[in-house]
């Protein structure tokens, strides 16, 4: 371990610098060009070469700053120190969004988070496009531009705007559009952003009532869950299983029991 674990403030301070940093390089290379050069679990999940490069770049300086933690990117994997060990690890998105940034559609993240013994205490989700910036630190607020974000007000489940995505595979996403194809005449209306931490984030600052989501990973969740959770919103899955791979709900707590039960009702996180 590399020396004493660092109160999460100055953890939160390096994630934003080298998230900055690694949105910098993804903007650039975007405005380059970039073109598809591997896919991932199926073909319409694109691997960039930026997506690559961002993660790299975010390792390796993390590695300069904090040379004995461990580290979890979507790309390469887990590297450096067992997690668990009273360290931290960092959780790494390089690029949520990577469609949209295959497109040019300005909706798209690096994500960065600190977990310390398995709770993530610190987190920052950048849009690379648009320099919009969330952070947030456990227990001391989640923010935008130095505004605390609170969530949504809303309190009426047929009033509420509720963001979702789709997975990869076409059998999950068929089992989604069915899930959504009797959710929506309960809601106000559905977005779709396609990047699932600015989904998140979204919701903390309740651009969106509330979101939903099967099939999110580590890196997905880990900055743009703490801070829709420290804008003080429930972060959750279903049936009262934590979130995760099987079921994502964030909402204010009086949209959670109305939007959980009728996810459950359409069983949301069942299906491939």
């Amino acid at each position: 371990m590399h020396g004493p674990v660092p109160a999460p403030q100055e953890l939160l301070e390096i994630a934003v610098e080298v998230a900055r940093a690694a949105a910098a390089t993804a903007a650039r290379m975007r405005a380059e060009g970039v073109s598809p050069v591997a896919t991932k679990s199926t073909v319409t999940d694109v691997v960039t070469a930026a997506d690559r490069a961002v993660e790299q770049q975010v390792v390796a300086d993390l590695r300069r700053r904090r040379p004995g933690d461990a580290v979890l990117g979507e790309e390469y994997g887990e590297g450096g120190a067992p997690a668990g060990t009273g360290g931290v690890r960092w959780i790494i998105d390089p690029i949520d969004g990577t469609v949209n940034y295959l497109y040019g559609i300005p909706c798209y993240a690096v994500s960065l988070a600190a977990e310390v013994d398995g709770v993530v205490v610190a987190g920052v989700v950048r849009n690379a496009a648009t320099g919009d910036e969330w952070t947030a630190v456990r227990g001391g607020g989640a923010y935008r531009d130095g505004r605390r974000l609170v969530g949504s007000t809303e309190t009426d489940l047929a009033q509420s705007l509720i963001a979702t995505g789709f997975g990869y595979a076409p059998a999950r996403r068929q089992h989604q559009a069915a899930v959504l194809a009797r959710l929506i005449p309960h809601v106000r209306d559905i977005r779709r952003f396609g990047a699932a931490s600015i989904d998140l984030c979204r919701a903390a600052e309740g651009e969106v009532d509330a979101y939903y989501e099967k099939g999110l990973a580590a890196w997905d969740l880990a900055a743009g869950g703490l801070v829709a959770t420290e804008a003080g919103l429930r972060v959750d899955g279903l049936a009262g299983r934590p979130a995760g791979p099987d079921m994502v709900v964030a909402a204010p707590p009086a949209l959670f029991g109305p939007l959980h039960d009728r996810l459950a009702e359409l069983d949301a996180s069942g299906g491939p």
